[in-house]
């Protein structure tokens, strides 16, 4: 029998929750199509409703305004387009502005062509730049600008300034979109905190399954006009095709309990946190910890060890059986470095990450402690003999 393995990769997906298990099986017990007028679909589709009014509670929304997709990047392709119009007949956006460490998928621009997209700076702390952000904002002053900055960043697990940023851009007449996907669960995030016109999140970050997620709007004045995927009218015409109903109601079962238990989690998760990043100190003199100066996600962190190339303690960790990751999965494999280190001016750097969740115990922290013991130990003992 193999030994068990710790895994600390919760930021590119977390555990399926035991209760979000229990309700896609239960789910997929149910028969019909939830667009079918009978009993039986109408029966279907009182759980997704149901799921949708949940949703839509915990991030201050009406019902009508939650969309489900198959996950966050689906729902940054629907939101980030000129056409989605705050107003009937209103003109479409003629500007896109992301900030440098936004996730891939929000730097791609989705529908706005490459010369109507802007990326402002990032700090050496791991935030955006307010001030970039004004002077772009003032740069553009008379065009229709929508912003995109995340709550929190998936490499570094930096909370960003949303709220003040939301502010600038309103005070601008523009539009804010949140990619909330890394605090969905782990900390407080709603239209009332965010400031943001638009919320995008995906399940499997806080333990439901994976495949979907949920476009928000904070009120029904926004509209679609152009959506992606076209059929049979499913969500109110913004997102054809029949609904994953398990998958739907995992979701919504796993945003339920995260939230059911934030506060408790908040603190014991940062107290794990701090203990990892206590043992890396104490084996790793040199280390750097990113963002550790900045309000920060209680179960991240990320740092840079001097001399040692992140990839190979990744490597070296998962044959210790550690599971952890060294910046986006959705970017691993491809030799290039982290733009998010970039931003923060640490080009040529490359950092470790150790996500933690709701699966994380201090005997898995125990269990890292002592692998990265004896990996650093086999790194120092072969630079040493080279």
């Amino acid at each position: 029998m193999s030994a068990p393995r710790t895994y600390f990769d919760h930021n590119a997906t977390s555990p399926l929750r035991p209760r979000a298990r229990a309700a896609v099986l239960s789910a997929l017990d149910v028969v019909g199509n939830p667009s079918s007028v009978h009993a039986e679909g109408r029966a279907t589709r009182a759980i997704i409703e149901d799921a949708r009014v949940r949703i839509g509670a915990l991030v201050g929304t009406a019902p009508k305004n939650v969309i489900f997709t198959s996950g966050a990047t689906e729902a940054a392709n629907l939101v980030l387009t000129p056409s989605l119009e705050p107003k009937r007949g209103a003109p479409p956006f003629d500007r896109l502005l992301a900030s440098a460490g936004e996730h891939m998928a929000i730097l791609q621009g989705h529908r706005f062509r490459g010369g109507e997209m802007e990326t402002f700076s990032f700090t050496e702390e791991g935030a955006a730049s307010l001030e970039a952000l004004d002077a772009a904002l003032e740069r553009q002053k008379g065009r229709r600008i929508m912003v995109a900055l995340q709550a929190a960043n998936n490499e570094t697990g930096v909370i960003q300034p949303v709220r003040k940023a939301a502010d600038l851009v309103h005070a601008a007449s523009g539009l804010l979109v949140c990619d909330a996907t890394q605090t969905i669960g782990r900390v407080e995030t709603t239209f009332a905190t965010t400031g943001a016109d638009a919320l995008f999140f995906s399940s499997h970050k806080i333990g439901g399954p994976q495949g979907v997620g949920a476009l928000a709007f904070s009120s029904d004045s926004l509209h679609i006009e152009d959506p992606l995927i076209r059929g049979g009218g499913q969500e109110s015409g913004r997102r054809g095709g029949t609904e994953n109903i398990g998958a739907i109601v995992g979701f919504a079962a796993a945003f339920d309990e995260a939230l059911a238990a934030l506060d408790a989690e908040t603190l014991r998760l940062a107290g794990l946190r701090d203990e990892i990043e206590r043992v890396v100190r104490q084996f790793a003199p040199k280390v750097s910890i990113l963002g550790a100066r900045r309000p920060r996600l209680c179960n991240t962190t990320a740092f840079v060890t001097p001399g040692v190339k992140a990839q190979t303690l990744l490597m070296a960790l998962d044959l210790e059986g550690v599971a952890v990751s060294s910046g986006s999965a959705c970017s691993s494999g491809k030799v290039r470095g982290s733009h998010v280190l970039e931003a923060m001016g640490l080009g040529g750097s490359d950092a470790l990450r150790v996500s933690l969740g709701w699966s994380s115990t201090r005997e898995d922290v125990e269990s890292f402690g002592t692998a990265f013991a004896r990996v650093v130990e086999r790194i120092r003992l072969r630079q040493t003999a080279a």
